[in-house]
């Protein structure tokens, strides 16, 4: 759904800009440096980057799904990095305040999420749970007015940068599975929360990953989310659909900036006397790419405008983003075979991409997950009629 397309239109066009003029020539000093400029994160805050899916009233832009896939369109087409950055603050770890959290919750957190001037993370994966996220093992004792936390996750993006940890921790030892499963809003510096060494990845330098260690780490109870116990794995439930989406998004995004470098060295590209754009396996490759960037951006903008319309989208978010992440793998593929040997070489972006895209089969659910998610909805429909 799109309420207003002249806003919308603005800003579309000033997030092209921003990437094209701004985020692309930066893109070797972040794989460089490992690190996104200062400059740029303020640049980021200015445009309103950080609240794009924040209500409003707390200083957001409370963008429509559809808008939402729109946007990571646009900043998908340069490094991942720059996206991850903001990613969390629109999306997981803002979002289950948004839905489930208090009142008081909502003033406290959302404005400053919203302006950028504190970073969210979201902390669900540990060591021996992923996938199978219901089994997960941090724990939560109430004593007193407060919860002490203690446990370990891992790979939490942005966790280096992060102000505050919106944190899946278990309540209830004698329950298991989902059900005991609760979310709790952690601040950077409150004592027994510390952080491990900063992961060492194949791809999306810029984009910082640790582990995020509790030790009796004393939390307010203020600051259970939704002040009720056992439903925060419904809350990250909750957000989950809308994620895959964005993902999909993002994939779209990658794999049309791809194409486009793919499309470009092509046609200047020079073997047996002509462009190499004018032969025919090398089209193939190319046609393939646009075909299945097509494909996934219509399912993207149908599953889009479904939830806008209220609909429960959990097989179409699992289908985009099972088909868009994969697509985007198979044209990363096909662009590192059109440059040939100086698509292996770190001088062109698509090396780059190569590796960066690779994690966008594996965050937000697996490929495998999404087709668990597919066939067991299909199942239970099949079983209902």
């Amino acid at each position: 759904m799109i309420r207003d397309p002249e806003t919308l239109e603005l800003l579309l066009n000033s997030v092209s800009r921003f990437v094209r003029e701004r985020l692309v020539p930066l893109e070797a000093e972040v794989a460089e440096t490992d690190q996104i400029p200062p400059d740029v994160v303020s640049d980021m805050r200015s445009l309103g980057l950080f609240g794009l899916s924040i209500p409003e009233a707390y200083g957001g832009l409370n963008l429509s799904m559809e808008e939402e896939v729109l946007f990571a369109f646009e900043i998908a087409k340069t490094s991942p990095a720059f996206r991850s950055l903001i990613g969390t603050n629109n999306g997981i770890g803002s979002q289950g305040i948004v839905i489930d959290g208090t009142e008081e919750q909502k003033e406290r957190y959302l404005p400053r999420l919203a302006t950028g001037e504190i970073i969210g993370s979201f902390a669900l994966t540990e060591p021996d749970a992923g996938s199978d996220a219901a089994s997960l093992r941090t724990t939560a004792v109430r004593d007193g007015d407060s919860y002490l936390l203690n446990g370990t996750k891992r790979y939490i993006t942005n966790a280096p940068q992060a102000s505050i940890f919106t944190v899946m921790a278990r309540t209830d030892a004698t329950l298991k599975g989902a059900g005991a499963i609760s979310a709790f809003i952690v601040e950077k510096g409150t004592p027994g929360l510390s952080l491990g060494k900063i992961d060492k990845k194949m791809g999306q330098k810029g984009a910082h990953t640790c582990d995020v260690i509790f030790d009796n780490c004393r939390v307010p109870a203020a600051n259970l989310i939704g002040g009720k116990e056992g439903v925060g794995f419904k809350t990250a439930m909750k957000v989950l659909d809308k994620g895959r989406l964005h993902i999909a998004a993002v994939s779209v995004g990658a794999a049309e900036r791809m194409l486009s470098d793919a499309l470009h060295y092509a046609c200047q590209r020079r073997q047996f006397g002509k462009p190499i754009a004018d032969f025919q396996l090398i089209q193939a490759m190319l046609a393939d790419s646009k075909a299945d960037m097509y494909a996934a951006r219509c399912m993207v903008i149908d599953a889009a405008r479904r939830r806008d319309a209220g609909q429960d989208v959990s097989t179409e978010a699992s289908c985009a983003k099972l088909f868009a992440t994969e697509m985007c793998g198979r044209v990363a593929d096909r662009s590192v075979q059109i440059h040939g040997g100086a698509g292996y070489v770190a001088d062109y972006a698509a090396e780059r991409f190569y590796r960066d895209v690779r994690l966008f089969r594996i965050y937000e659910g697996t490929s495998q997950i999404q087709q668990l998610v597919i066939a067991r909805n299909l199942i239970k429909q099949a079983r209902a009629q």
